[in-house]
């Protein structure tokens, strides 16, 4: 089974608000994508390929409506908070957080928990206090992952090391693997390897042996039946090459477009998808 997952987290902000949208408001945003995608996702066999939008809440309801009764795509959340409503002692009041009962209301079936962005979030807060244990953050995770997996959602478990860390990359990737999913259930969860120290402009990009390593530690650590993605960037320039990784089950899309108007284009994104499926089914 291959899994192709997209990563729309902040593109709820239109270009003129310094956002990366540029198909449209707000409103309209994810019914756009949806509709330019969703009618090709239908002729690749779901049996084969498992494809996956996560937006951000404020799309949520929208992007549900979209899809409608179509079983070729999924849609998820931008995590969910690591405590939950219960009973009699609290009704969901995390005020700014989205708890997962919430997530699963709405009508996800999946949610992405330890994306850099949100692992960065995490050791920022506890960095004020003095802390830099990063144990820690990989036990809120485990928290967040819990409470995904009991309001029946899929969870893309991202994991990553930092430039600092790269000397200890085995170390650091075992203990985010340990402890993140510590008494999880393992067939629902697909892990997303994204190498934060080679994502963004100006950094040298993870070649192919670094990603075939560390794709083969994460099935050594967690389980050879485990699904494996690479979260540092499908995308034209290296859709093939990742197909052609035996350990590696699929990609995590962002923009399409990394110049001159940048942003997330339905066609590019339909582009990749084949790139990548072709070499996989060629191999």
């Amino acid at each position: 089974m291959q899994h192709i997952y997209v990563n729309f987290k902040r593109f709820d902000v239109p270009s003129t608000f310094g956002g990366v949208n540029r198909l449209g408001d707000l409103k309209s945003f994810s019914k756009t994508v949806i509709d330019n995608t969703i009618k090709t996702l239908e002729t690749y066999d779901s049996s084969k390929v498992h494809f996956v939008h996560y937006y951000p809440e404020a799309q949520l309801i929208s992007a549900i409506e979209s899809v409608g009764s179509s079983t070729a795509l999924s849609i998820g959340s931008q995590s969910v908070y690591r405590s939950d409503i219960v009973q009699g002692k609290n009704f969901g009041a995390f005020t700014t957080n989205l708890p997962a009962s919430a997530v699963e209301a709405i009508g996800c079936s999946s949610t992405i928990i330890g994306h850099c962005e949100e692992r960065a979030d995490f050791n920022g807060l506890l960095a004020l206090g003095g802390n830099k244990d990063r144990k820690v953050v990989n036990t809120i995770l485990n928290d967040e992952i819990k409470l995904a997996q009991k309001h029946n959602l899929q969870v893309l478990y991202c994991i990553g090391e930092k430039a600092e860390e790269v000397d200890d990359w085995e170390a650091v990737l075992t203990e985010q693997l340990e402890i993140g999913l510590k008494d999880c259930d393992l067939s629902n969860v697909v892990i997303a390897y994204e190498p934060v120290w080679s994502i963004g402009p100006g950094k040298t990009p993870a070649d192919k042996p670094y990603i075939t390593k560390v794709a083969k530690l994460i099935k050594e650590v967690i389980g050879a039946e485990v699904a494996v993605i690479y979260g540092g960037g499908l995308k034209q320039a290296n859709a093939q090459m990742l197909a052609s990784i035996d350990e590696i089950d699929g990609g995590l899309i962002a923009l399409t477009r990394f110049t001159g108007d940048f942003g997330f284009y339905p066609e590019e994104y339909l582009e990749i998808i084949s790139l990548y499926m072709d070499a996989k089914n060629n191999k």
